[in-house]
């Protein structure tokens, strides 16, 4: 049976996604903060012999037991899940708030799949959470776009790293999904265009899929985020740029 560490699980596409592998038989170890969402998180999947583990990506001492964790019992999955983000012009907002984006979003993930791919065999698979701002950019977010856009880059080298050894590395790329993220990061789903929106059962459908078939490094998730990233690519950059600029909820305050 294959077990899978999952971080950022206690709700959002990391607990729909954990669902999703339960359901095919998967045994979940779910990371978040909150213990209490957590235990509920757990109850909620199918199956039987899934554990929590109460962890704050950003105190270093919290990271190093989830490491500890990666090494002493042995995953066959890890998705690095949890992200921050802040919604905002950047001079706007304060520094410190934005470094500890960064520190979580890129440091505690580089973190975590060092460990994870240090214990790695064959038939094993890191997945990174990235964004569709990977491939794009998002003024009023504009650490939290660049940000990915590193973890995009990070994914995709790892992939031809570890290939011949059969270790699969993901780059799974989302766009904007109906989850509480948004809320979190200062703004709401409802500030996007109901067009660019995906829900998160078809976000982690998509991203179980590409877990299962072990093709690609980079997968963008949504034909409409496909499109029109396709479309941009008619564009001059000033055009893509401005566009992302106005469909900003950090560009309205």
């Amino acid at each position: 049976m294959k077990k899978v560490l999952i971080t950022g699980a206690s709700g959002g596409i990391g607990l729909e996604t954990a669902k999703q592998l339960a359901a095919l038989g998967y045994h979940l170890t779910l990371v978040a903060r909150n213990e209490d969402k957590l235990n509920k998180a757990a109850k909620s999947l199918s199956g039987t012999g899934h554990t929590v583990f109460a962890a704050d990506l950003t105190s270093e001492e919290d990271l190093q037991k989830v490491v500890n964790d990666l090494k002493t019992e042995k995953y066959d999955v890890l998705i690095n899940n949890a992200g921050a983000g802040l919604y905002g012009k950047f001079i706007e907002m304060p520094l410190a708030d934005q470094l500890a984006t960064m520190h979580l979003n890129m440091d505690a993930l580089v973190t975590l799949s060092y460990g994870f791919l240090q214990n790695a065999s064959a038939g094993d698979s890191l997945v990174n959470i990235g964004s569709l701002l990977a491939h794009s950019s998002l003024p009023g977010a504009s650490v939290y776009a660049a940000a990915k856009s590193f973890v995009a880059n990070f994914s995709e080298s790892l992939w031809y790293e570890f290939k011949r050894k059969d270790v699969f590395v993901l780059g799974f790329n989302p766009g904007a999904a109906n989850s509480d993220f948004h809320a979190h990061a200062g703004g709401q789903t409802s500030d996007f265009p109901k067009f660019v929106v995906s829900s998160v059962e078809d976000v982690a459908s998509e991203l179980v899929k590409a877990l299962e078939k072990r093709q690609k490094p980079r997968v963008v998730q949504g034909w409409k985020n496909r499109f029109m990233l396709f479309g941009f690519r008619l564009l001059n950059r000033k055009s893509a740029v401005n566009i992302m600029g106005k469909i900003s909820p950090g560009m309205h305050s």
